[in-house]
């Protein structure tokens, strides 16, 4: 339809309307062009914020990761001084031992001395 068979009167009525809708629109289309605008700032702010979380919570794992190994560390050499006491100890208690086992057979000869010792001596008084 062309705008000549439109009769003059719903023209006038319409064509402002028309016009005031289309100002509408595009002052909708720049209030979503504004709302896109802050979205995706606040979308880069929120990634920042997040990077930058996410970076301190590393460090913060390999902080702990650190002490962690050295507590690890720390607990290994503790273990090792404690099994070198153990066997130094041992070592000791052994080497006492065999001194003792040394001193049985004397002490058995001993022991045989004494019988026959008292043995003579019932001999000698007899």
């Amino acid at each position: 339809m062309s705008s000549e068979k439109i009769p003059g009167w719903i023209e006038r009525l319409l064509l402002p309307k028309l016009n005031e809708i289309t100002g509408e629109i595009k002052a909708i289309h720049t209030r979503i062009d504004s709302v896109e605008r802050d979205i995706a700032s606040l979308d880069n702010k929120v990634d920042v914020r997040i990077d930058s979380l996410r970076k301190e919570m590393l460090a913060k794992f390999e902080s702990v990761d650190a002490k962690v190994t050295a507590l690890d560390n720390k607990v290994d050499v503790k273990f090792e001084s404690l099994r070198n006491e153990m066997i130094s100890k041992f070592d000791a208690v052994d080497f006492r031992f065999d001194s003792l086992e040394a001193r049985i057979p004397v002490m058995e000869k001993m022991a045989e001395f004494e019988v026959r010792l008292a043995e003579l001596e019932k001999k000698v008084t007899a």
